[in-house]
């Protein structure tokens, strides 16, 4: 399967055997990594490092962030949208209709009122949009989900633009930002000209996925928040003989050491050198399908390549590709060679033709979901 693993974004590129003896331990980081509770196998000196490396890389001060590796990009999700509902409980949640579904599904937990926003083909906000929707609901505050890649086609959403709509509709310290940063969260500080999430910004709180582009053999992430924010959830809780702000109480113990391996063995060169790799590679496969025929679309800050959906079921499920309609995508991470992109463009091509026996092969329309420009079908290529 690892062979033909191009979709999910998961950096398979791993090995911690060096660390095989911690399995043999139940570590457990139970309520706040910040204090210590009564269970004695924990790992919290490595988290609280993980914490700190984040925090610094989005600009915030030791002493004024606060956070915790959570069991996955949701939890961070959740974190953060619950942070922003306990400082504004009468405030709705804005979000595009292209964000991650656990944005969704927080505001159904929280039973919080959910303003869909519309997009733009690229799969960014529509600030547009995103101004009227505030304007129909002006007494209340806003708890905006921003996505710092999209699920679907890689979309960076204009934070600065968000927090100039904000504050021209009259929002101005009546209003909350996570950020979502699933899987880009960890790239864009390493693409020079991408623009800064930082928390010098007056966003609330972000979110990354650990398992994803770092790669780790568990499902993992990290939640970094401002400290006066999360003092709204703290709670002692006497029989752990700790504090805890945390969503899920018990917490994977091995994570925060995988990651703290990771950071400390790659360092800041190894993974700006990773993000370099993930979107050249990206350009050569969208480049490539483009080539040879195959409508597709890729956004600037992405490693996400967005195409025209295959029409066989076992082609999909070969190359466990993602499908949302018309299209599917391939994520580009650091372990996707050029080779296993060719050998999946050469076998796309191969079988393209065979889908549509009989009534003559055409090139699917995929303009409303990419563009009229990204578009190769007999109407939009300008080729043709």
């Amino acid at each position: 399967k690892k062979a033909v693993h191009i979709w999910y974004p998961y950096n398979l590129d791993f090995d911690f055997s060096v660390m095989a003896q911690f399995q043999n331990f139940s570590i457990n980081n139970l309520g706040d990594p910040f204090i210590e509770s009564n269970y004695g196998v924990h790992s919290r000196q490595f988290e609280v490092a993980v914490l700190d490396w984040f925090a610094r890389l989005w600009d915030l001060q030791q002493d004024e962030y606060w956070g915790y590796i959570t069991n996955c990009g949701t939890e961070g999700n959740l974190h953060g949208l619950l942070v922003g509902r306990e400082l504004f409980p009468d405030g709705i949640i804005y979000a595009s209709c292209e964000s991650h579904y656990s944005v969704f599904k927080a505001a159904r937990m929280y039973r919080v009122e959910c303003v869909e926003i519309d997009t733009l083909v690229s799969g960014e906000m529509n600030c547009a949009d995103f101004k009227s929707k505030l304007s129909q609901n002006p007494g209340r505050p806003a708890i905006v989900n921003v996505n710092i890649g999209t699920t679907v086609k890689g979309a960076i959403d204009d934070l600065d633009r968000i927090i100039r709509t904000l504050e021209k509709c009259g929002f101005r310290d009546r209003f909350y930002i996570h950020c979502d940063g699933a899987l880009a969260g960890l790239m864009m500080p390493f693409i020079k000209q991408a623009p800064k999430v930082t928390f010098k910004k007056p966003i609330g709180s972000v979110s990354v996925s650990g398992h994803k582009f770092m790669g780790c053999p568990v499902p993992c992430g990290v939640v970094i928040t401002r400290l006066e924010h999360v003092k709204v959830l703290s709670t002692d809780i006497e029989y752990l003989s700790s504090r805890d702000a945390t969503i899920m109480g018990s917490r994977n113990g091995h994570a925060p050491m995988f990651l703290w391996y990771t950071l400390n063995k790659k360092g800041y060169r190894g993974i700006r050198k990773e993000v370099q790799k993930c979107l050249r590679n990206a350009h050569h496969l969208a480049n490539r399908l483009r080539e040879a025929g195959v409508s597709a679309y890729l956004n600037e800050l992405s490693s996400t390549v967005v195409f025209e959906r295959p029409h066989d079921e076992a082609f999909v499920h070969k190359w466990q590709l993602a499908c949302e309609g018309s299209i599917a995508h391939v994520v580009v991470m650091p372990n996707v060679s050029v080779e296993k992109l060719n050998n999946f463009v050469e076998e796309l091509i191969g079988e393209r033709p065979r889908w549509h026996e009989g009534g003559g092969f055409r090139v699917p329309c995929v303009a409303k979901d990419i563009g009229q420009e990204n578009c190769l079908c007999g109407v939009h290529d300008k080729k043709l």
